[in-house]
């Protein structure tokens, strides 16, 4: 009885699952300890467990089984043992549009509300549209890659050669469902990134000239360098981040990607960074702020069952002593790049009325790129000018 079966493991994943990490990790150290789960088995949990997830908080009144019969409706469309066995009767609605399928659920639990499914809704950003962006948690993101203009006529035929399917939305944007072996595609190294399709679209506002001296001040991994030096080689650059670790990582994608002569600083901007920085002066800031990364969530769904309303101040109050420590660093008439992988009217909107307040900053653009449309992630960017 396989659906009973799969049942139980999820019943053990989430007596064992403490939330004190990624889901993704979790389960690839609990496979790792079950090694009699075979490929499919594995396959098949994982998918269970994030469906379980995606239903937020609706219907936690149910049993699990129950549950999971409303969370493998709700996401999938493709045939699944486990609907199979418990609610055959709903399988013939898998390829029903998604406002079916859930007038489908109310029928059989009136109190399924989609509010439950994200219970943060009231404080989203004016742009985004409640119902989309909820719908949307029930749906996996794809996985997007970046390329080099210079490489893309190889990666594909590599692709072809190895028969990954994938959509190009770009010169040099790629679609792939996730989850895409793409380890077997043999590049130069630094040829293509793995990168958000969002992510890759607040580069359009960064707008660096020749021999500009630029600050990715939340720098992480790098990603949002690569894509300025992308734009304009000939610039100088400071990164810095908090962690030592994940500088060290970036300093490895940019050995690979081949570019030389940056600066790396660890920094704690909570602090003034001017002991560090002495005279320095920016023409251009990228603050891609630490936030609550709610834009996120449809690739790590666990975190809206973890997450509290209480957190969003703390973002918020975060983001706003970062910006105070960073913004006298920036020249006059220059850029202040803020963005967040949030989709929080605190975080966004309301956080550059309080910069231009507080900083005499002139909103020269701000955005919602909404992912959900794309099966991406949601994020937020805003151009802000010092004056």
């Amino acid at each position: 009885m396989k659906a009973f079966h799969q049942l139980s493991t999820v019943q053990n994943i989430l007596a064992s699952y403490k939330e004190d990490q990624p889901l993704h990790r979790f389960l690839t150290q609990f496979y790792k300890r079950n090694k009699q789960m075979g490929s499919r088995d594995r396959k098949i949990s994982s998918q269970l467990i994030y469906n379980y997830y995606r239903m937020g908080k609706a219907l936690e009144q149910l049993p699990l089984q129950d549950r999971l019969v409303v969370a493998e409706f709700l996401c999938n469309q493709e045939k699944s043992t486990y609907l199979d066995y418990y609610k055959p009767e709903w399988v013939k609605y898998l390829s029903s549009p998604i406002s079916e399928k859930i007038d489908k659920v109310k029928e059989s639990y009136p109190t399924f509300s989609m509010n439950d499914v994200f219970p943060f809704s009231e404080h989203l950003s004016t742009e985004v549209n409640k119902g989309e962006f909820i719908e949307s948690q029930f749906v996996q993101p794809d996985l997007f890659v970046r390329v080099k203009r210079s490489a893309t006529a190889d990666f594909e035929f590599r692709l072809r050669q190895q028969e990954v399917s994938y959509k190009k939305l770009s010169e040099i944007t790629y679609a792939f469902k996730n989850g895409a072996k793409l380890d077997q595609i043999i590049l130069d190294k630094g040829s293509f990134e793995v990168q958000d399709l969002s992510s890759q679209k607040v580069g359009d506002v960064f707008k660096p000239q020749r021999w500009d001296k630029w600050w990715d001040c939340c720098a992480a991994s790098g990603g949002k360098s690569l894509m300025l030096l992308d734009e304009q080689p000939d610039i100088k650059l400071l990164v810095s981040d908090i962690r030592e670790s994940i500088l060290e990582n970036l300093k490895e994608r940019f050995i690979e990607a081949g570019i030389k002569g940056f600066q790396a600083k660890v920094l704690d901007l909570t602090q003034n960074p001017a002991v560090f920085l002495h005279d320095y002066e920016f023409d251009g800031i990228i603050l891609d702020a630490p936030c609550s990364g709610s834009g996120t969530w449809g690739r790590t769904p666990e975190m809206i069952a973890q997450f509290s309303k209480s957190k969003i101040s703390f973002f918020r109050d975060l983001q706003r002593k970062i910006a105070s420590n960073v913004i006298p660093f920036l020249k006059q008439g220059k850029p202040l790049i803020y963005i967040t992988c949030s989709v929080f009217k605190e975080e966004n909107e309301e956080q550059t009325d309080w910069l231009c307040k507080q900083f005499g900053l002139t909103l020269e653009s701000q955005q919602i790129i909404k992912g959900y449309k794309d099966k991406a992630d949601s994020m937020f960017v805003a151009r802000l000018l010092k004056v």
